[in-house]
């Protein structure tokens, strides 16, 4: 009898194979979930929780290289002072990596606007790190790590640094 164990990674190797994920090229949308902290100035301490989101994009992948753009959206709930909360996150990301076959590591920069109930909207930019790994020719699994900036939200004089770290799975279609 066969070691069910052995058979189960044989079958997950073969189905990961750099053939299968060879080109990152394509459109792609999914969900995620991570932990935002906030550190505001003049509103509340430095406060974090958890983010759950949803993501668009399309990558473009050149051979070695890897474009892309994506559009992300993170609810949130980060209570920084008494009548003041991050309640979500938008983000439109543009992103450059490089291709190791199943394995895809890109930097991330972009807009994003913050919702902070009790100060209003604003937008600032972000940039980050993040890597993606092909479970299938379909299914992706990533981790990213960003940093926000945002500066006298809705003109209120607040500012506010904020670090997210997301789980992300994605579809390709």
């Amino acid at each position: 009898m066969r070691n069910p164990l052995a058979m189960g990674a044989a079958l997950l190797a073969l189905s990961t194979t750099s053939g299968l994920a060879n080109d990152w090229s394509g459109f792609y949308a999914g969900g995620g979930i991570g932990n935002i902290e906030v550190d505001p100035s003049g509103a509340g301490d430095k406060e974090d929780d958890t983010s759950y989101g949803v993501h668009a994009g399309y990558r473009y992948d050149t051979g070695q290289w890897v474009f892309g753009g994506e559009f992300e959206y993170d609810w949130t709930d980060v209570e920084l002072d008494p009548g003041v909360s991050v309640d979500n996150v938008m983000r439109l990301k543009a992103t450059a990596g490089y291709d190791f076959g199943n394995t895809l590591v890109y930097i991330a920069a972009g807009a994003a606007e913050v919702d902070v109930d009790g100060l209003g909207n604003d937008w600032g930019e972000f940039f980050g790190l993040g890597a993606a790994y092909a479970v299938s020719s379909q299914t992706i699994l990533s981790l990213e790590l960003l940093e926000h900036n945002f500066s006298d939200i809705d003109g209120s004089g607040v500012d506010a640094d904020a670090w997210s770290v997301n789980l992300r799975a994605s579809w390709r279609f």
